[in-house]
């Protein structure tokens, strides 16, 4: 569930532009974008929850700061995110150059519609996540991403271009802020609640062993996320020297599928997109429902669901690039907290 769309547009972006500085450049976004949302679940499955976590320094903070996390990673940005990047992924490269703003809109809201409703579906029973998720879509998901990363290597030359200015001399720096743009550290606060849904439907109850199972999940994650990061961020230092300059990891992915695999490119990055974006959809939308039905126990976890369906829809129609706007100060203000609790629960003694 935290493979999601940011993880796809940053590390290309990243490998492109460190050139020659893309290990430190990596160390540094590993740090944020995996070490510290691995540390992060491993916090809060210490201290049974994020309301505990929280609610060591004040019981009022515990209710705002979860409250906004739920809501900014949620239907007011991450959510819709996904639905707008798997369309400009999965839609927009099959188009013709001459679709009108008008047309593009239409297709934008009808997509985006199609995609809330089945993942409205899926969200409806939280405890399949880890039938369909884990046995099936992340398994395909990670077979693509090897495809594309193996045509690559065969493809183009190891040809590594010097670093851009903004990495030279503070590659690590620099990378450490890309793997914020992920906004993982946040939402392993919001996969929590799924993951220790999901441990209980194996049978495992006590509070002790859920705890346990969810550290090693975190683990597993994270090391997982290492290897795919890694690989694309060496697609992005491979296809450098052919395109350029480009704004977002998009462009260059688009590029190396297109370069090794012609249409079929194009096919094959729309499915991983539509598959990651999908994931972490269903599992944001599991989280947010679940979370404010707890919060408000009169609105039934399904209205909740609806509600954050529908309200993302509409986000959505906006476009990514509205979106992505959005973002930027949501994560200067919201992830230096996060990094803080995070260190704060792993360093406190659990209340008995």
């Amino acid at each position: 569930m935290f493979f999601g769309a940011g993880n796809l547009i940053f590390p290309p972006l990243l490998g492109a532009e460190a050139g020659s500085s893309t290990i430190p450049a990596m160390v540094g976004m590993l740090l944020t974008a995996v070490v510290l949302p691995a540390l992060a679940v491993i916090s809060v499955a210490k201290h049974d929850g994020l309301k505990n976590l929280a609610g060591s320094i004040h019981p009022a903070f515990a209710t705002v700061y979860a409250v906004l996390i739920h809501l900014l990673i949620g239907p007011f940005v991450a959510i819709p995110r996904t639905a707008s990047t798997s369309f400009e992924m999965a839609v927009v490269p099959f188009l013709s150059d001459g679709v009108s703003a008008e047309s593009l809109l239409i297709m934008r809201c009808i997509y985006s519609f199609t995609f809330f409703v089945i993942a409205t579906i899926v969200a409806l029973k939280p405890t399949r996540l880890k039938d369909l998720l884990g046995k099936v879509m992340t398994p395909i998901l990670l077979i693509l991403i090897a495809v594309i990363f193996v045509g690559v290597v065969v493809k183009f030359p190891t040809v590594v271009r010097q670093a851009d200015a903004s990495y030279k001399g503070h590659a690590l720096q620099h990378g450490f802020v890309t793997g914020y743009q992920t906004m993982d550290i946040l939402a392993a606060f919001n996969f929590g609640a799924v993951i220790a849904m999901n441990i209980e439907a194996f049978g495992v109850k006590n509070r002790k062993g859920v705890a346990k199972e969810t550290i090693l999940a975190g683990i597993g994650a994270g090391i997982l996320l290492c290897i795919v990061y890694s690989a694309t961020a060496y697609v992005g230092v491979l296809c450098s020297s052919k395109v350029g300059n480009v704004e977002n990891g998009t462009q260059i992915l688009t590029y190396a599928v297109h370069a090794c695999f012609g249409i079929y490119g194009k096919v094959l990055i729309g499915i991983i997109f539509f598959i990651a974006c999908f994931n972490v959809c269903v599992g944001l939308l599991c989280c947010c429902s679940a979370y404010f039905h707890e919060l408000v126990p009169k609105i039934s976890y399904f209205k909740w669901l609806l509600v954050f369906a529908v309200f993302s829809f509409v986000i959505s129609c906006a476009g990514l690039n509205a979106i992505l706007n959005v973002s930027l100060p949501i994560l200067k203000v919201m992830c230096p907290i996060a990094i803080a609790l995070t260190f704060y629960g792993l360093v406190r003694r659990k209340r008995q």
